[in-house]
């Protein structure tokens, strides 16, 4: 069986840590079309239709699984965690003890560790046509992490057109959590050179600036007057190469926006749009930040779907996540998960068309 774009279910079938990794197809009475992989449990593939009726790949992913299990992945349409983004020097302390992670990023621990969410084989079950429910158990010491974590991921594609991540998550220890998703988008189509020229918006009035390895420097500077203000639509392209020392750290943007909030349900986080296909997504979430990262490090080292070469920024990330390294900052909003609680967090992407 193959999927709209020609990427094939029997490619994406491999026993690994003994376990069957399978692409599941989601599809809603529009005829949108998203596909998922349970190793890393990843986005491969999402089409929504463009201001013509023609369904366009929006993501950026492989054509099989072996590529999936090549290092340079770019966390490509995964799951991150135990903690998205960074933890500085890749060390953590709780009640007293500190905890060592791999420090897979400079001297940072980053989107979890080597051997992360990204690079796991979730258990899943197809709910329906257009539900799959992903889990996975994290046991005590994984990465380095404390805690036997059990967590579940459901992806539900409605028909309304929106994608839908719902994350849960028990603990048996405290432990620290944060998750996101890690899809690479392009509203004009996977495999279009740039999206400089798309239109963005932020519904954040401060972001965080970092130091030169990408770790918050502490307080929330206010966007006003800076590249860092999306507050209107305007295009990424705009100041991305501007002489500015929060874009030189970052090669480009990759920073946490601290999105305007006076409730803590769900709620306007950013909207992004091509003018070459007219695709708009919304981004809805119940997380505190968002992180805009516009592909800065693709760098043409490997293959994508239908031949595409991905180069540097050719694609753009809107992680809803917690802050990073927010266990060094008791002033940002925790990430400490404690037994006998439940984490729960809703993130939806919202396509529709702008004729």
């Amino acid at each position: 069986m193959e999927i709209l774009n020609g990427l094939k279910k029997k490619n994406f079938e491999k026993i690994i840590d003994n376990k069957l990794v399978k692409l599941f197809i989601l599809k809603n009475k529009k005829c949108t079309e998203l596909s998922i992989i349970n190793y890393g449990a990843r986005i491969v593939s999402l089409n929504v239709p463009d201001k013509k009726g023609k369904l366009v790949d929006v993501v950026l992913g492989k054509n099989n699984i072996n590529d999936y299990m090549n290092k340079r992945t770019f966390y490509l349409g995964a799951i991150c965690g135990r903690t998205a983004n960074r933890i500085s020097n890749a060390s953590f302390t709780l009640k007293n003890k500190t905890y060592r992670l791999k420090a897979n990023n400079g001297p940072n621990n980053l989107h979890g560790g080597i051997k992360g969410f990204h690079a796991v084989v979730w258990n899943a079950y197809q709910k329906n046509q257009q539900t799959l429910e992903l889990t996975y158990l994290s046991k005590d010491g994984e990465e380095g992490f404390p805690g036997n974590l059990n967590v579940k991921v459901t992806y539900e594609l409605t028909d309304t057109n929106t994608v839908k991540i719902t994350y849960r998550a028990e603990t048996d220890k405290m432990t620290i959590f944060n998750p996101t998703n890690h899809s690479y988008f392009n509203l004009s189509g996977e495999g279009d050179p740039s999206i400089t020229n798309h239109e963005l918006q932020i519904n954040a009035d401060t972001f965080l600036p970092t130091n030169n390895v990408s770790i918050p420097l502490g307080k929330p500077e206010n966007v006003e007057n800076t590249p860092f203000d999306f507050r209107s639509l305007r295009t990424i392209g705009e100041y991305i190469k501007k002489n500015h020392v929060q874009l030189v750290y970052g090669n480009g943007y990759d920073h946490n926006f601290i999105i305007n909030r006076t409730t803590n349900e769900l709620i306007y986080a950013a909207k992004i749009l091509s003018k070459k296909t007219g695709i708009v997504m919304k981004v809805y979430t119940t997380e505190p930040g968002v992180q805009l990262y516009t592909g800065n490090y693709l760098d043409g080292s490997f293959e994508g779907k239908q031949n595409h070469i991905y180069t540097k920024q050719s694609a753009f990330c809107l992680e809803t996540q917690h802050y990073p390294d927010s266990i060094h900052f008791p002033e940002y909003p925790s990430i400490v998960l404690h037994p006998n609680e439940i984490f729960q967090s809703i993130t939806e992407y919202q396509f529709s068309v702008k004729i």
